[in-house]
């Protein structure tokens, strides 16, 4: 019996896209860099001071080290082993059912076509209960996954915006829509500490 299984990188997945869409239309409100700053800061060796008032952050590493990120990856693993356990329980069942069936055949067991309509009316209700079953597991996986999305996009979401409201960036981009742009603009690791201290607080 086959499932259509997510892998549990589907959530890091879902939320960077969704991280990334959400941050490019904020940012479609903000105004652009000048031509000039642009240009300029393909150098990293500037004082902070002399940097564009923008910055970026690395999506990927956010969702990797990310507290609540990796909570919830790892909560779609746990789902994920569970319903592969399933489905290979509800498979040794079939299987077992369908061999006592011919061996039965094979030794004259059944002493009538009835009894051999019920063990098979026993063997398709066993394969439509699994079908259901897993089916079930299948969609509570994807709940998980769509649901676990959004709650960690938009805590990252909320954080950039308390963090912004403090620092008056005119935009933070994501690095992955960008073809360059100057390491010394990455502020990453400081949004990974800040989203991870919050999130231990609230966990305490």
């Amino acid at each position: 019996m086959k499932m259509n299984l997510f892998s549990a990188s589907a959530l890091a997945l879902a939320c960077c896209l969704s991280f990334s869409a959400a941050s490019c239309a904020d940012n479609a409100d903000k105004k652009t860099a000048p031509a000039a700053a642009q240009a300029s800061a393909k150098k990293s060796d500037k004082p902070a001071h002399e940097l564009p008032n923008y910055r970026y952050v690395d999506s990927d590493s956010i969702l990797k080290n990310y507290h609540l990120s990796k909570d919830y990856t790892e909560e779609m693993l746990r789902m994920q082993n569970n319903m592969e356990s399933e489905a290979k329980r509800h498979e040794n069942s079939l299987q077992a059912q369908a061999a006592n069936m011919q061996k039965k055949m094979q030794s004259n067991q059944y002493l009538s076509e009835a009894d051999y309509r019920a063990d098979e009316q026993k063997l398709n209700n066993m394969r439509t209960s699994a079908e259901r079953s897993l089916a079930s597991l299948q969609k509570t996986y994807e709940n998980a996954v769509l649901n676990g999305s959004k709650a960690v996009n938009d805590s990252i979401e909320s954080f950039i915006k308390e963090y912004n409201a403090k620092k008056g960036y005119d935009a933070i981009f994501i690095k992955a829509s960008t073809m360059y742009i100057d390491p010394a603009l990455d502020i990453t690791n400081e949004v990974i500490e800040g989203l991870n201290a919050r999130y231990n607080k609230v966990k305490k």
